[in-house]
């Protein structure tokens, strides 16, 4: 996905690992010494404001929200089949946390209905219940936005899909 060179005030953007949320501001401050220009983002989820400077947009992956054709498209992989997942612990972590990383949102709503589904039949490590728990908050931040709509509306969406 083409990232824009600049997002305005009022965008809805996905920071990978944390959300979705809407540029309040963009502002010039001095940290460490040094002088640089960033996105105010505040992130609806837990009334979080995350700092992003304007140069380190494409490294951080910071993305347009999805429009709403999409939705129907994250709706189909989460309603799909577990996709093959490793074994072994350590390795299918990883493989989720990359996909988390990347912050396309296609990648991460297969990491919430892998880890759902492996939650029904098996259960879930603490570690791997954290991830599904941060993957869904990721999932439920962007189509709040998308949708204009509660979270509560959100989980329920989630929920019907995952069964």
């Amino acid at each position: 996905m083409e990232v824009p060179s600049v997002f305005n005030i009022g965008d809805k953007v996905v920071y990978p690992m944390h959300g979705a949320g809407v540029i309040e501001a963009i502002e010039e401050k001095e940290v460490l010494g040094e002088k640089q220009t960033y996105y105010i983002m505040k992130l609806p989820i837990g009334e979080m404001k995350v700092m992003v400077p304007t140069d380190n947009v494409e490294e951080v992956g910071l993305r347009e929200i999805i429009d709403n054709e999409s939705v129907s498209k994250v709706v189909e992989v989460l309603k799909g089949n577990k996709s093959k997942m490793s074994s072994n612990w350590n390795r299918r972590y990883r493989a989720n946390m990359e996909k988390i990383r990347s912050g396309d949102i296609y990648e991460v709503a297969e990491v919430v209905r892998n880890l759902a589904i492996r939650d029904a039949e098996k259960g879930l490590s603490t570690g791997e219940r954290k991830m599904l728990d941060n993957a869904k908050q990721i999932l439920i931040s962007e189509l709040v936005l998308v949708q204009d709509t509660t979270e509560e509306e959100i989980e329920e969406l989630l929920d019907a899909c995952l069964g």
